[in-house]
């Protein structure tokens, strides 16, 4: 066997090491990631239209309280997902949503009780809504790609985590621009198919995390 002393096998080592460009901070990331995102989103709400009482919800303190925390959740969630990817960082860093989350499904929560003291059982009534998911997958189409591509340049040290939060990301975005277009505000309704469409989307990229962030090795000379 030969001995090949420290210093010699460290020279070698660190001559056979590629160059790395150092990611930028999440909070930058998550800047860039929704300025690449809002556009999509923007394009979408113009091709199907602005919903005819926006005006109306936009005097109305509930909806915006939902659309505001929805929006957080979606911002705080896409950082959390870049967070996730770099090697040494906290791992409380990976609940950062839940605060906005749960003000979210809060104020949903909140308007289908109140639904149901007003106006009883009949208004717990859950009817089909078919437009919600491909409405969803439509405007979160732009924000999903932006995400996978770049997470792609993270770690796969926490595949499931990154790939679930970058989900809800992407479909908490989504739910912001479903709701300027898709004119369906009963609260039941709204936590069911809308909300539930981005969290089994959630779920769907969690489980797919492994496959689709793997470690990247580079190819023997």
């Amino acid at each position: 066997m030969i001995k090949i002393p420290t210093d010699e096998l460290v020279k070698r080592l660190a001559a056979d090491v590629v160059p790395v460009r150092r990611l930028r901070s999440p909070f930058l990331r998550t800047a860039v990631w929704f300025g690449l995102s809002w556009p999509w989103v923007a394009a979408i709400v113009f091709i199907m239209g602005l919903r005819p009482d926006l005006g109306e919800r936009l005097m109305d303190g509930r909806w915006l309280i939902e659309q505001g925390a929805a929006l957080a959740t979606a911002m705080m969630a896409a950082m959390a997902a870049f967070c996730a990817g770099v090697p040494g960082r906290p791992r409380w860093e990976h609940y950062m949503p839940l605060l906005p989350l749960a003000v979210w499904l809060g104020v949903l929560g909140e308007g289908c009780v109140q639904t149901w003291f007003s106006l009883g059982s009949a208004g717990l009534v859950l009817r089909p809504d078919w437009q919600c998911l491909p409405g969803i997958a439509m405007v979160g189409f732009g924000p999903a790609v932006a995400m996978a591509v770049m997470i792609l340049r993270g770690s796969a040290i926490a595949p499931m985590t990154t790939t679930a939060l970058g989900a809800l990301a992407a479909g908490g975005l989504a739910q912001v621009g479903l709701r300027l277009f898709h004119p369906v505000d009963a609260s039941l309704m709204v936590l069911v198919w809308q909300t539930g469409t981005v969290f089994g989307l959630v779920l769907l990229a969690g489980l797919l995390g492994r496959q689709i962030l793997r470690w990247r090795y580079a190819p023997a000379p």
